[in-house]
């Protein structure tokens, strides 16, 4: 069965109504549509529930907790966007914690990072940043409770062993030969962990609970292990370091947390999460809940934090920001929006099981964004020049153009015309087909708010391409004005030579050609990068108000594509990132390749 929103994805390509219209006949609960009137999703049904039940209160707190080892990719965008969405709701609250327990792959530049995109998102956090190193102390103080209780106690053993003891999902698991130390040389031994005693991998403190459990994560799991490294924030202070199941939940539960949003793979942890809180907390009034959602799956994309820092260390690309990465950082130096990939977020809603979305469907949203919002601008990106042997060599005049047609307000702008002008290679053909609406020997077309033009004859170089085209311009034929005005099927852009400024633009596609890049288990994704992700060209002309352009400006290109402005731009040579196309011609090959 096609999916759902791969359907929607080609639908859009064609008319994006209807790519609407059916996403709204095909709504569910679990996928919920871009509607104000559409039904709640499973998440928001259990909130109103806990709302109307006053549990914890009627609180509604929730928090996005990443880990400080990498830049957040497409994925996570969803996660910001769900839990700051439900705490907006609600007229709850949402923290921003740091998973900081694993010091040798964390690094402030990650930090700082995951700040700068959950702002640009367009949300704001509680109070400062929390981190769970802000409650290395409570946890360790817990973690001799529970020694003290009984239910936790240090082992020797490499975790080589312990993970052969662990079994089977069908075979039960084989206790510790020290399972049963006694609580004082449990807490010896742990307080000798905590000064740095011992070292690395020598010992864990793991819970003791159940090792026949069929949830194999109730299997004594491991609460500390030694680790000295320096931490990004405690320096040198700590030897051991909490694992993320323990430091989780009892993040939560200091924090006030009400709803704990993760994705499907930490189904299987939530016994253990309330285990942990019901052996620490006496007092009942308060739990927080750990509610699992599937996780985004796109096409022909990685999501990996670890493949896509392999991408990054092997100079595959060129960075964490490099546009063709699927990080919050890199879609935005691509041009991507705030508001583009809240609408997708949106339209993708929140699924009680694994999925995978079509990336078209990103690209939809940001296409419809750019749309509304981006001026339509002049950009020849492979010139020819095209010379008007009857236009005056002597007269410059001035074209009034539409800066957006989709906002009234946007105003107009005026561009130069002239004798000597540039249009696309692809717009010329020498012998062309009966069927092809540009220009070609004895051929008329329209440019872009002009006039119309007939091509005479041209020129060939040495290598037998195209150099110049000898036109011909009718006067009274100018757009909007003339007296004469013939049907033309063919109308160009077009960017007026003695002015035009000499840009770099740099073609930016989809990074792999599969569409399950890391789904094969024979093959590494790496295999299938697209070899034509990026095309740099140099000697791109555009029209004269884009010498003035800041980073992150945003344009149309008219006929080619959704353009921005790159951080690389200088004044004398800006540098234009695609964005994305003017239409999904991926959608298209797909449907050719099916049909």
């Amino acid at each position: 069965m096609i999916n759902r929103v791969i359907l929607c994805t080609f639908a859009a390509a064609i008319n994006p109504e209807i790519s609407l219209k059916l996403m709204d006949m095909s709504h569910t609960t679990d996928e919920p549509v871009d509607s104000e009137k559409r039904a709640l999703n499973f998440i928001e049904t259990i909130i109103e529930e806990d709302k109307l039940n006053m549990k914890n209160g009627g609180r509604v707190h929730t928090r996005f907790p990443p880990e400080p080892n990498g830049y957040l990719h497409i994925g996570h965008a969803k996660s910001i966007c769900l839990n700051f969405g439900m705490a907006e709701k609600y007229g709850g609250k949402c923290n921003l914690r740091f998973d900081d327990t694993n010091p040798e792959k964390e690094e402030t530049e990650y930090v700082e990072s995951i700040m700068e995109d959950v702002k640009w998102l367009g949300f704001q956090w509680d109070k400062e940043p929390y981190y769970a190193s802000d409650y290395f102390d409570q946890l360790y103080e817990w973690a001799v409770k529970l020694i003290k209780k009984g239910v936790a106690y240090v082992d020797d053993q490499p975790q080589e062993m312990i993970s052969q003891q662990r079994g089977t999902p069908t075979r039960p698991g084989t206790e510790s030969p020290f399972r049963n130390r006694s609580v004082d040389e449990n807490i010896d031994l742990f307080a000798r962990m905590k000064n740095g005693e011992f070292p690395n991998g020598s010992r864990v403190l793991r819970a003791r609970i159940d090792m026949t459990s069929p949830n194999m994560h109730m299997r004594d799991p491991v609460m500390y292990r030694i680790l000295q490294a320096d931490h990004h924030r405690t320096g040198d202070k700590w030897k051991i370091y909490p694992m993320y199941d323990f430091a989780h939940g009892e993040s939560d539960f200091l924090e006030g947390i009400t709803h704990s949003l993760c994705t499907l793979e930490f189904e299987v942890h939530r016994p253990l999460y309330d285990w942990f809180i019901d052996q620490l907390i006496d007092d009942k009034s308060y739990r927080p809940r750990q509610i699992e959602f599937a996780r985004l799956n796109l096409s022909y994309t990685v999501m990996s934090k670890r493949k896509l820092l392999e991408l990054v260390k092997n100079n595959i690309v060129k960075g964490w920001d490099d546009p063709r990465m699927p990080t919050i950082a890199g879609l935005r130096r691509r041009g991507y929006t705030p508001a583009s990939i809240r609408a997708f977020a949106d339209r993708i809603g929140v699924a009680k099981r694994d999925n995978v979305i079509d990336v078209g469907l990103l690209e939809f949203s940001v296409r419809e964004d750019l749309n509304k919002i981006s001026p339509r601008v002049m950009a020849v990106i492979d010139p020819v020049k095209v010379i008007l042997t009857n236009y005056p060599d002597d007269k410059l005049e001035d074209i009034e153009l539409v800066n957006n047609p989709e906002d009234p307000e946007s105003g107009s702008r005026k561009v130069p015309f002239g004798r000597e002008l540039f249009i696309e290679q692809d717009d010329f053909m020498v012998d062309p087909p009966n069927k092809y609406f540009r220009l070609g020997p004895g051929r008329e077309v329209r440019l872009k708010g002009a006039y119309v033009i007939r091509c005479e004859s041209f020129e060939l170089d040495e290598k037998g391409a195209v150099k110049t085209i000898y036109c011909t311009y009718d006067p009274e034929t100018k757009s909007g004005s003339g007296p004469k005005q013939p049907k033309i099927k063919g109308t160009l852009h077009w960017v007026e030579a003695s002015s035009a400024v000499t840009a770099e633009v740099r073609l930016y596609d989809r990074l792999f050609m599969d569409e399950d890049p890391a789904g094969h288990k024979e093959k590494d994704a790496l295999e299938f990068m697209n070899p034509d992700s990026l095309k740099l060209l140099n000697n791109c002309k555009v029209e004269p108000m884009l010498a003035t352009v800041k980073s992150g400006d945003k344009f149309q290109f008219q006929r080619i594509g959704y353009f921005c402005v790159d951080p690389d731009s200088a004044t004398n040579k800006p540098v234009f990132n695609r964005t994305v196309s003017l239409k999904d011609n991926w959608a298209k090959v797909s449907q050719k390749e099916q049909g």
